[in-house]
C-alpha cells in the first residue's frame, strides 16, 4: 500500500497526510467497532479476508463514505477450507444496488510486460495441473 501511495504522492507529501490523519493505514483486525464515516476505504488484498472479516468490513460503512475492495481471487493464502471473504462478497452481494463489481485482466497489467504473459499463461492450465 506504501508503494502505491508513494507512487501517486509526491515524496513529502504522504509523512504529512499521515501526521494529518488525512490518511491513515490501518490493520482489518483493528477495524472492529469503528464507523468510517466521511472516509474513501480500502481494503487491499482482500482475497485473504476471511468471511467474517469481510462482513466485518463491510459494516463498518459511515454516512459519506465509499469503500473500494481489492483482490485476487486466484492468490487466496487462507489454510484450506477457509473461505475467502472476497469470494464470499462477490456471490452474496451480486445485484444489490449501490455495490459494483470491477474485473480485470491480464490487459490491465501495469507491471513488466513479461506478468501480462505470466498470467494469460497460468490461466490456461486447469486448477489440477496448477
Amino acid at each position: 500500500l506504501y508503494d502505491a501511495l508513494n507512487d501517486f504522492l509526491p515524496a513529502k507529501q504522504l509523512p504529512k497526510l499521515l501526521e494529518e490523519r488525512r490518511i491513515e493505514i490501518a490493520p482489518l483486525a483493528f477495524m472492529r467497532g469503528r464507523t468510517l464515516a466521511n472516509a474513501f476505504v480500502v481494503l487491499d488484498e482482500a482475497q485473504n479476508a476471511t468471511e467474517l472479516q469481510m462482513k466485518m468490513f463491510l459494516t463498518r460503512l459511515g454516512e459519506g463514505s465509499r469503500m473500494a475492495i481489492t483482490g485476487d481471487r486466484s492468490q487466496v493464502d487462507l489454510p484450506r477450507g477457509q473461505g475467502s471473504g472476497l469470494i464470499a462478497a462477490e456471490r452474496i452481494l451480486q445485484g444489490i444496488p449501490g455495490i459494483g463489481f470491477s474485473y480485470f485482466t491480464s490487459a490491465d497489467v501495469v507491471r513488466h510486460p513479461l506478468v501480462a504473459r505470466v498470467i494469460e499463461a497460468w490461466d490456461r492450465q486447469s486448477p489440477s495441473q496448477v
